[in-house]
């Protein structure tokens, strides 16, 4: 099974011209309205499900997530070949890199992950989720620290 990369690497997926490495203007105009999408979307959502549910545990965050892995996750498993749905790599990278990006960084991790396990790397998954989780509570940890001192 051929991974599917999360950034600018899946333009690498669909081969040469100006879609491939780094891509061109559209690429990158097409990364920030998807994450200027989403990250709007993000607010909107967060804010709506709080006023709902009330601040005492983030259920907008935990939806948000979910919705955002559900989106990426749909996306890869149906362009991941050209062929069986032709998207445009500007389009596919504005969904999965803008609009999931902005939205949530949570869905690549899931999508990341994901594909580790479909590969047959058990341990290697659960090194990056446990990595993942504690890595990034002591990094906020530590940024907090920073910003208190």
């Amino acid at each position: 099974m051929r991974r599917t990369q999360v950034g600018y690497a899946c333009l690498a997926d669909y081969g040469g011209g100006e879609n491939s490495g780094m891509g061109g203007a559209s690429t990158w105009l097409a990364v920030a309205a998807g994450g200027a999408l989403g990250s709007v979307a993000r607010f909107w959502l967060a804010a709506a499900v709080t006023a709902l549910t009330g601040p005492r545990f983030p259920w907008g965050t935990l939806l948000i997530n979910v919705l955002g892995s559900f989106v990426i996750g749909l996306v890869a498993a149906l362009t991941v070949v050209p062929e069986r749905i032709g998207m445009h790599p500007d389009l596919r990278i504005f969904l999965m890199v803008g609009l999931c990006g902005g939205f949530t960084t949570f869905s690549a991790f899931s999508l990341q992950t994901l594909e580790l396990l479909q590969a047959g790397d058990a341990w290697p998954a659960a090194g990056y989720v446990l990595g993942s989780v504690l890595f990034c509570l002591a990094a906020v940890w530590c940024g907090w620290l920073l910003g208190k001192a």
